[in-house]
């Protein structure tokens, strides 16, 4: 039986994704945690994000960890990534998985805007749901970038009310950190030209960042892997922290895919966040 799920997860990570989607969320049906929908931190319809809250918790003083989804800058939802929210519950953490606009709606630095405006709402509601000030930041592909970004340019969450100042740390997976646009919809979505560099996370490293983690599978075709050795060059550099897990299979999704039940290509994605997590929640 479960083989036959994780065919049928590996067939959405190759293109059919409603399919892929419907089987890693199927470990809502069995989560007795508490999912909270739909929550607006902005007046928008894509300002909305959803909260994941452990069952029974031993703390109403758990880590916080808000994940923002991939998709191109232009596609994807929250509603897909339930898995991601349920999983982190079952480790112990508050998670919140929001939604910000996408491209062509709005392009860059847009979506960015949201995703601080998201985090300064968590960081003045999340103790209603049991979370604390130990918040992390996470994200996979463009959600890796845009989270990572808002670690690096202290700016937009200054700008949204935050306090980038206690962020605990950040874990990405497979995020384009540096990178210079070079199809059509990129370079709308980042340009023009002479911006591109704002929308490089290594351009923003300064060392004062907190600990990053960051997460990568060798055979990924999309992303490569010269974004997560600039950006982790970068903070060494600046005598900032960052941890690195190169993991030999897994492909683009992996390690997203990894935060699913089924965990396809047997990555230890999980554990390596919670040491992390746990390390840097002290």
């Amino acid at each position: 039986m479960r083989l036959v799920l994780i065919v049928a997860l590996c067939m959405l990570l190759s293109g059919c994704a409603k399919l892929m989607f419907a089987t890693a969320n199927t470990a809502t049906l069995t989560f007795d945690g508490d999912i909270i929908e739909n929550l607006r931190y902005g007046n928008l319809n894509r300002q909305q994000l959803d909260v994941f809250i452990p069952e029974n918790p031993k703390n109403k003083n758990m880590p916080v960890v808000v994940f923002f989804h991939g998709g191109r800058w232009s596609f994807g939802s929250k509603s897909q990534y339930q898995f991601v929210g349920t999983r982190l519950a079952s480790m112990g953490y508050v998670a919140v998985l929001p939604n910000t606009r996408l491209y062509p709606q709005v392009k860059f630095p847009t979506f960015v805007e949201d995703a601080a405006a998201a985090v300064a709402w968590v960081q003045r509601n999340i103790t209603d749901y049991g979370g604390s000030e130990k918040l992390f930041i996470s994200g996979h592909s463009s959600g890796a970038h845009i989270g990572a970004l808002l670690v690096a340019d202290e700016s937009y969450l200054t700008n949204a009310g935050a306090d980038a100042d206690k962020l605990s740390g950040f874990i990405g997976m497979a995020g384009p950190y540096d990178f210079t646009p070079k199809a059509d919809d990129l370079k709308d979505i980042f340009g023009p030209p002479e911006q591109f560099r704002e929308m490089a996370v290594t351009h923003f490293i300064d060392g004062s960042e907190p600990p990053f983690a960051l997460m990568y599978s060798e055979d990924d075709e999309t992303v490569h892997r010269q974004n997560l050795e600039r950006l982790a060059t970068r903070i060494r550099a600046k005598g900032g922290k960052v941890h690195t897990f190169i993991y030999e299979t897994g492909g683009h999704t992996g390690t997203v895919a990894a935060l699913s039940w089924a965990n396809p290509d047997n990555l230890p994605v999980t554990h390596d966040m919670q040491q992390f997590i746990q390390k840097y929640s002290r």
